[in-house]
């Protein structure tokens, strides 16, 4: 019985290098797996999901997909797994049938069964497919038409697999250039900076990868606490399908600042909002990290004309925080709001108004008193341009780039990474992949001073063509959190969105499996 043990050891290990979705602590705890007992494996298997790029018939999609070359160790460890080899490949969604009438018309019945099946073999053709780690690839998208996307990677491709989508749409209500990072399917999502109000078109996104249906449940928080909402609960997500709901139609109150909760109580998707300002534009909020005590939101654009921050306190307790810029050369506290109080279970936000003043910046909250450290979760909504030229984009929290991180879809001009490092100076390695049509890729070295922020113009790859990804990975010293900024100018208006680049989990801790004899049966 005793080498059965032994086997359920070495299952776990694979397990969990399969899934990487779990850190697993070796037998004693953390200490044990601090005294040499885990190490890191890729991982063999990545989902991602992406939203439908717009509902603008004059909209133009761009998708980008791309998986980093991983280290000899990283190439050693996949290479050991069933399929080493494996794929990468984000398909279109399922459309989402109405079942609220049941049909009796035979030919209408007939009609219906053949756009299913049409459908279904529209999904099994990949929209993109990446064949080898570190070159991008690229597909377009024009029109209303373009569907939700699921995927997997395996195999030595899924370690950092990353995709994004850049919509930009030149005229009407969702005016601006709309970029998200295609994200992994998740249970739990926070959405600070929604709105329910008039001016406002905010639709949560969401979409199921998996072959059975899920159950979501929305709910919605504003300055003075719950917003009611009788119809944000028990939301079913067929498999692999993608439904969007516009946050309005869930409330009758009209509630400016909101931060809204995403659960499911069944299965997983893939949770993002579209947000479309009257006068300002559109652009993707993603979901903010996890409630934490001190939050950073890297890559406030040195001309943004207004900033503003939202932040809400999911706890029983309130929350006094500590607001300060993380500048170029030192940090500082805002004039007349170096602090902000978030009562338990309310949406609170500031001003910030022009708070770079000509410089890059991230902000950073801490807790007021240290022993206090109450999680909260924030975003920050950036304007640039005044009038009838603004244009928004999201900062939501996010974690630190820690081992690896990369973004897709970067042009031969308009992207700037900004580097965060809020503990303790850092050093990081910037790389610029091949583009997908060609192109050399190449490396540089950064140093990011503590309590700064460092604002980058990635080299194009020599002889791009097409578009490239960056990948930063942290060499030494503190947390480094980062973000990139993608600026398209388009009739006098500034359009920019900006991606966070949290950590990539391409390598999951696990326990090293070791033999005691000992402890085998003669």
């Amino acid at each position: 019985m005793k080498s059965t043990h032994l086997s359920l050891i070495a299952g776990t290990v694979a397990l969990a290098a399969i899934t990487g979705f779990a850190t697993l602590n070796a037998p004693g705890g953390p200490a044990a797996a601090e005294a040499g007992s885990a190490s890191s494996l890729p991982v063999e298997r990545s989902s991602l999901v992406c939203p439908a790029p717009s509902t603008s018939d004059l909209a133009e999609t761009q998708y980008t997909s791309y998986t980093p070359p991983g280290s000899e160790a990283a190439k050693g460890g996949a290479a050991k797994g069933e399929g080493a080899e494996g794929t990468a490949e984000l398909k279109p969604a399922l459309p989402v049938l109405d079942d609220d009438e049941v049909e009796t018309d035979p030919k209408k019945i007939k009609k219906a069964e053949e756009a299913a099946k049409k459908a279904k073999a529209q999904a099994d053709k990949p929209v993109l497919a990446v064949k080898e780690p570190g070159t991008p690839v690229l597909a377009e998208a024009d029109g209303s038409a373009a569907p939700a996307l699921v995927g997997t990677a395996t195999g030595r491709l899924a370690p950092g697999w990353a995709a994004q989508q850049t919509t930009t749409v030149t005229a009407g209500g969702a005016r601006g250039l709309l970029g998200v990072s295609c994200t992994a399917p998740d249970t739990d999502f926070w959405f600070p900076g929604v709105s329910t109000a008039r001016s406002r078109q905010d639709y949560v996104h969401l979409t199921n990868p998996d072959d059975s249906a899920a159950v979501a449940d929305i709910e919605l928080f504003g300055a003075k606490g719950a917003v009611t909402s009788e119809v944000g609960d028990g939301i079913t997500v067929p498999a692999r399908s993608s439904v969007a709901l516009l946050l309005s139609t869930l409330t009758d109150e009209a509630v400016n600042d909101l931060t809204a909760h995403v659960t499911t109580r069944s299965g997983r998707v893939g949770g993002v909002v579209l947000t479309a300002d009257d006068g300002s534009g559109a652009d993707w909020l993603t979901a903010a990290a996890d409630p934490s005590g001190t939050l950073v939101m890297p890559g406030i654009p040195a001309d943004a004309t207004s900033v503003q921050l939202v932040a809400f306190a999911p706890g029983e307790n309130d929350a006094d925080v500590k607001v300060q810029l993380m500048g170029k050369n030192t940090t500082f506290a805002p004039a007349g709001n170096d602090t902000l109080h978030i009562k338990s279970g309310m949406t609170a936000t500031i001003d910030l108004k022009d708070i770079t003043r000509g410089e890059p910046g991230s902000l950073r909250l801490t807790p007021v008193e240290k022993n206090r450290a109450t999680p909260i979760v924030a975003a920050l909504r950036v304007v640039r341009g005044t009038g009838a030229k603004q244009e928004i984009a999201y900062i939501p929290a996010t974690g630190p780039v820690g081992a690896r991180a990369s973004v897709t879809d970067n042009r031969a001009k308009g992207s700037t990474l900004s580097l965060a490092a809020p503990a303790a100076t850092a050093k990081v390695k910037v790389t610029t992949s091949a583009g997908s049509g060609g192109g050399e890729p190449a490396v540089e070295t950064y140093t990011v001073k503590a309590g700064t922020t460092t604002a980058i113009t990635p080299k194009p790859p020599a002889g791009l063509k097409g578009a490239y990804a960056l990948t930063v990975e942290t060499v030494s010293g503190g947390p480094v959190h980062a973000s990139r900024a993608l600026v398209l100018p388009e009739g006098g208006v500034q359009m920019f969105t900006i991606q966070t680049l949290p950590d990539d989990g391409g390598t999951v801790v696990v326990p090293s499996a070791r033999q005691d004899l000992s402890v085998l049966d003669d």
